[in-house]
């Protein structure tokens, strides 16, 4: 078992030494720093979250850091220096929720998803005497999320993500897509109701109240307006999800536009038929 190293003695004042006690078995990583940029301690674990054993493996200053790590952010654009969650830790900036992947220094692939956040610890003049790095590994959620998003866009039928707390669409697939007509972009730039899935539904209202309370919508018929000023009739219902930390709706469709149109030919075909028969000069048998 990884067992992290004690803070330098320059550090050790007892404020410090009940810090690193209070720390040390925390699932968080975290990695005190000195304003000079050394690095001072790491628990158990941040050690693990970044696959070392030993504090000196993280890197003796903050430039050993980077040295060491190579960071990028989920769009695959790498961190300039300055950038790095561990410099803006030394700059004094307070930040959240930063999702950096991390990768071991020469390897392509990253092998951890952090969420990190930091912390100032100030002495009695209020100046700043250990930065805090506080990281969580958001690996296996960001690794879920990625299967869903693969799922989501690779399944044939039709389907659109809106957040519920705006009725943004943040996610929508090809199979929507190629049954409306709609612009992928459009369609992520507007609303639930700009873009009213519920059109002309025979439980629209019912629908709505759902919609507004995060709860399943039956699946009910509608008939969305198209970019061409067409209609289209379908089959939706909705679905409440959580993407990340984000309570959505997830919309499914099924294309009842074939049915019509077969059932309106087999309606003109019949009458063309009766027609002909009440036209016919002699008796049919």
């Amino acid at each position: 078992m990884t067992v992290a190293p004690p803070l330098k003695s320059l550090r050790d004042s007892a404020d410090l030494r009940h810090l690193r006690q209070i720390i040390a078995g925390l699932d968080e990583g975290v990695i005190l720093v000195d304003p000079d940029q050394d690095i001072l301690w790491a628990n158990t674990a941040a050690l693990g979250m970044h696959g070392v054993d030993s504090v000196e493996d993280l890197g003796a200053t903050v430039d050993d850091y980077r040295q060491r790590f190579q960071l990028r952010y989920r769009n695959n654009h790498k961190l300039n220096d300055a950038d790095y969650p561990i410099e803006r830790v030394v700059s004094g900036e307070a930040f959240s929720e930063v999702v950096v992947e991390v990768a071991v220094a020469g390897e392509d692939e990253p092998r951890w998803v952090h969420q990190v956040r930091s912390l100032v610890l100030t002495n009695d003049d209020d100046e700043p005497e250990c930065l805090v790095m506080i990281i969580q590994d958001v690996s296996a959620q960001f690794e879920a999320e990625d299967r869903f998003e693969q799922s989501f866009n690779a399944n044939p039928a039709p389907a659109v993500i809106c957040r519920l707390c705006d009725l943004r669409f943040v996610k929508v697939n090809q199979g929507f897509i190629d049954m409306t007509g709609h612009d992928r972009d459009a369609v992520l730039s507007r609303t639930v109701y700009d873009i009213d899935v519920l059109e002309r539904g025979e439980k629209r209202d019912l629908g709505k109240q759902r919609l507004a309370e995060g709860r399943t919508i039956p699946q009910m018929e509608a008939e969305l307006s198209l970019p061409d000023g067409e209609t289209k009739l379908v089959i939706v219902a909705g679905q409440p999800i959580d993407m990340g930390d984000q309570p959505c709706m997830l919309f499914t469709f099924a294309d009842l536009e074939p049915r019509r149109k077969a059932e309106t030919q087999l309606r003109h075909s019949e009458e063309r038929f009766m027609r002909t028969f009440s036209l016919a000069p002699v008796a049919l048998a």
